[in-house]
């Protein structure tokens, strides 16, 4: 099966994921599903528990109101 094209130019994508990293730099909620601990913070985290299993979610996506 082939891929479905892009609708963006290389250019454009590149642009687009940056942005997306920079809206997560620092703004990823993480729940522990060990423990129930909840944090923000960047990129990939263990708890302090241990656990590496881990929710996570970029807070951009979460409504303002």
């Amino acid at each position: 099966m082939s891929e479905p094209s892009s609708q963006f130019t290389a250019e454009e994508l590149a642009d687009w994921q940056r942005s997306l990293e920079a809206a997560n730099w620092r703004n990823i909620l993480h729940h522990c599903r060990t423990c129930d601990r909840q944090w923000v913070a960047s990129g990939d985290a263990v708890c302090i528990c241990g656990s590496a299993s881990i929710e996570r979610i970029a807070c951009w996506q979460f409504p303002d109101d």
